[in-house]
């Protein structure tokens, strides 16, 4: 009797699929029985918390932020974020690099939970969730152990109100390739939701360093050598005939009020301005430091060197 190739294929692919998912599930009962799970409701004060920071509604003093799904967790893990609570739903581990994963991350989190399916959906922002999210903290970038090159391009974030802005920003200045962002006048929380989606990660692994003031911050830079350059519509000076090519400050103000007079008076400093053709007399934020971000880099880093990016 003639082997029919498909149903021979169909056999491998079950046999397969029940490898692979018995493999998981007995990695996922090990993870459970390795680490002190704690089952909790919808009721449990964490949860509350939980609800509470992704919906940006409650005082969060321990600077926390949710860090849901396979991506960022891992990046969490790359970037040695510290994690407060790991809560895990056995319904959703798909994979065993899943359940690799929460191994991991479990061993290094205080605390761990389980919840149900339904628990996990009302606090979950994706569709599909992953089965794993966490409570985690930013990374700590400590200034006195940054030493910029002498190419180095700093971002300064002057009063910038929107969060989303702010992660756009931290996105963009992680694909430039910007040695630090700086902030004064800080408006947006760090921990906001939606900073922490629009920087795609970014906000784990780009130096950002606060200062107090602006004299404080504009001091810094002029110690360490910078040239200060502050986005202004009304400067004479188009960012493309900068030559930079040395230590450089791009200084980006608030979305409804611009720079702060502080940074005018305080330092030594250039205008440069993007040219509008249109009726519109300026850009959003985060486009003009994408613009003047990337032109200071390419300048800087890679004219400088005779590459092309």
């Amino acid at each position: 009797m003639p082997v029919n190739g498909d149903n021979v294929r169909a056999s491998l692919d079950a046999h397969a699929k029940i490898c692979y998912y018995g493999g998981m599930i007995t990695q996922l009962e090990h993870v459970l029985e390795a680490h002190a799970f704690l089952p909790i409701g919808e009721q449990n004060p964490k949860i509350k918390q939980l609800k509470g920071i992704v919906a940006n509604s409650r005082p969060n003093p321990e600077k926390l932020f949710l860090a849901e799904g396979i991506w960022m967790l891992t990046l969490c893990e790359k970037f040695a974020a510290p994690l407060d609570s790991l809560f895990l739903c056995p319904e959703h581990i798909r994979t065993p690099e899943a359940a690799a994963l929460a191994d991991r991350l479990a061993a290094r989190c205080e605390h761990r939970y389980i919840l149900s399916e339904k628990t996990f959906a009302k606090v979950s922002e994706r569709g599909q969730p992953d089965g794993l999210m966490a409570l985690a903290k930013l990374p700590f970038f400590d200034l006195a152990a940054f030493r910029p090159a002498k190419n180095a391009v700093i971002l300064v974030l002057d009063g910038i109100e929107i969060p989303g802005n702010v992660g756009t920003m931290l996105r963009m200045a992680d694909g430039a390739g910007i040695d630090a962002v700086f902030f004064c006048n800080r408006k947006a929380r760090m921990t906001h939701p939606k900073l922490i989606k629009g920087s795609q990660g970014a906000v784990l692994s780009v130096p950002r360093y606060e200062f107090a003031s602006v004299e404080e911050c504009a001091a810094w830079l002029t110690e360490h050598g910078f040239t200060i350059y502050l986005a202004d519509t009304r400067a004479e000076r188009y960012y493309y005939d900068e030559p930079f090519g040395k230590k450089t400050a791009l200084v980006m103000g608030s979305e409804r009020y611009g720079i702060s007079r502080e940074w005018y008076a305080c330092c030594e400093h250039t205008l440069i301005a993007i040219p509008m053709e249109g009726s519109c007399d300026s850009l959003n934020v985060g486009v003009a430091a994408t613009v003047l971000c990337y032109e200071a880099v390419k300048k800087n880093k890679f004219l400088r060197n005779r590459q092309t990016p």
